[in-house]
Parts: C-alpha cells; sequence; structure tokens
C-alpha cells in the first residue's frame, strides 16, 4: 500500500488527534474512496480505533494509515498534504490514478 503523507498533513492529523483527546498510538487514519462528488469519487478521511480485518495499513510520518481494498485500487502512489491558505483550510490528495479532479479537490475520476 502506498498512501503517503507530507509532513504537514502529518501535523495536521496529530493536532486533530490531540484536540480529541486520543493517543496517536492507538488512533488510525482511515483514508477511502467513496462514489460520488462531482467527478464521480470522493476521498474520506476518518480517524478510528479499529482496524478491519481486510483493511491494510501503512505508516507515514508517524501515522497510522488504513484503507480498504477496494479503495487501495484507487489511491494506489497518493500523497495527503495539507494547505492552509487564505481561502480556507483542507487536506489536498495529490492522486497519479485520477484522470480529472473537480475544482474544490475532493473528488475525482479515473
Amino acid at each position: 500500500m502506498a498512501i503517503e503523507l507530507t509532513e504537514k498533513a502529518a501535523e495536521e492529523i496529530r493536532s486533530i488527534i490531540g484536540r480529541q483527546n486520543r493517543d496517536v498510538d492507538k488512533v488510525y487514519l482511515r483514508v477511502a474512496v467513496k462514489g460520488g462528488g462531482c467527478s464521480g469519487f470522493q476521498y474520506a478521511m476518518d480517524l478510528t480505533d479499529t482496524k478491519g480485518e481486510f483493511d491494510e495499513q501503512t505508516v507515514s510520518c508517524g501515522i497510522r494509515i488504513i484503507s480498504d481494498p477496494k479503495s487501495l485500487l484507487f489511491l494506489d502512489g497518493t500523497t495527503i498534504d495539507f494547505k492552509d491558505e487564505l481561502m480556507g483550510r483542507s487536506f489536498v490528495f495529490q492522486n497519479p490514478n485520477a484522470t480529472r479532479s473537480c475544482g474544490c479537490g475532493s473528488s475525482f475520476s479515473v
């Protein structure tokens, strides 16, 4: 599985975990792909304490990342960054499998 975080994204995730009074060593970042969005698929991220039986795991910048096998078909090679700009704060997916992304960056097509 190849999902990577930039250090900036990892810092933001650690900050969110801290604000939720959770332990970074006991939490997984679930990254998934769901149908929908303006381009056909949308990204989903969630913090969870449990890893599913078929979830695959990797560690990037000290953050444990899990994904289900179907999502990994679309996410392999993806880098997740975090942008804090005048127009807002958001996670940004750099997905080499996407043939097109929407303007908001939260959905894509393959």
